[in-house]
């Protein structure tokens, strides 16, 4: 089963994918870490990494590219992406959106980063609206609609293990093995 599991930065999404994938032993693949590992590369940060990205689409192009070889490669993975829910859903099993209010994320992401609060809100805002321009521009995604997600959750007042145990509570209530949209096939994208 292919799972992707989505949501702005400091939802959750990387510390759920990741317990996810190790309560169900699939493989895990983070569109976040591929984007840092790029930054790394070309010696610049994540905020300078997605203004360039803004007017070369071949970053994303790169990243996209990983990820979708992994989802016609493997059987069981968990996908951890801002936009894998609407880019790839018609290529995965189960969709998941992970959301909380812009305080409780800046917290978390000050948290993590050794940052000040007022540094997490604008690294926060500045990144969800260069997302919001850039999925916009290339790939036409409005990430505010999340029709195309089959389970959303407000992870505002529950933590990591929580949150997997209603993600596997409602994996377990779903059919045996929901079918994508689609067949994999290469040629597709």
């Amino acid at each position: 089963m292919i799972i992707v599991i989505s949501g702005p930065p400091g939802s959750g999404k990387t510390s759920v994918a990741i317990k996810l994938a190790n309560e169900l032993s699939y493989k895990f693949i983070s569109a976040g870490k591929i984007f840092r590992d790029i930054a790394q590369k070309m010696g610049i940060d994540i905020i300078n990494l997605n203004k360039f990205a803004e007017s070369n689409f071949d970053i994303d192009k790169m990243v996209d590219k990983k990820i979708f070889e992994y989802i016609l490669n493997e059987k069981n993975l968990i996908v951890e992406s801002h936009i894998a829910g609407w880019l790839f859903r018609e290529y995965t099993n189960i969709a998941i959106y992970l959301w909380a209010p812009l305080k409780i994320r800046a917290n978390r992401i000050a948290i993590r980063d050794n940052v000040s609060f007022d540094e997490a809100i604008s690294q926060i805002v500045k990144r969800e609206y260069m997302h919001y321009k850039r999925f916009n521009k290339f790939y036409g995604i409005d990430i505010n609609d999340l029709s195309v997600f089959d389970l959303v959750i407000n992870t505002s007042n529950i933590d990591v293990n929580n949150t997997v145990k209603l993600i596997l509570t409602y994996l377990s209530s779903v059919s045996q093995n929901p079918q994508p949209l689609k067949e994999k096939n290469i040629k597709d994208k």
